[in-house]
């Protein structure tokens, strides 16, 4: 399989779901306010969510809108100003590997997260 292929599976930025913005406020007793801009095919929506952490403010935010998601496994490798995370997500009965890259570390689980959704919506809908 050749990267562009790769990418095109494991990293599909293509689907129902798309990231737009996204930011933390610090907030007491360990929590953070996360907000975000998340599209659902052609409607842009506004996310938010109280959490201790980035992935459970997203599964937070993606679950409101109506796409859950489950982390079996996750892996992240930092290469300098490049970040790779590789998740073994599920949805429904369906799991699958997929991968995010960004800037930093939360950039990089934020796409592989959506590319999890994006590729157990795909799949789910083919069936």
């Amino acid at each position: 399989m050749s990267w562009p292929e790769f990418l095109a599976v494991y990293a599909s930025e293509r689907g129902p779901l798309r990231l737009g913005d996204w930011s933390a406020t610090t907030l007491p007793a360990g929590r953070s306010a996360f907000e975000a801009t998340i599209a659902v095919g052609d409607t842009i929506h506004s996310a938010s969510a109280l959490a201790c952490g980035p992935v459970a403010g997203m599964t937070a935010m993606l679950y409101d809108l109506g796409f859950g998601i489950e982390i079996h496994s996750f892996h992240r490798h930092d290469l300098g100003d490049l970040h790779v995370t590789f998740l073994l997500c599920g949805s429904g009965a369906r799991r699958t590997w997929v991968m995010g890259m960004g800037e930093s570390g939360v950039e990089s689980t934020l796409r592989a997260m959506i590319a999890g959704i994006n590729r157990t919506h795909t799949a789910a809908a083919g069936r």
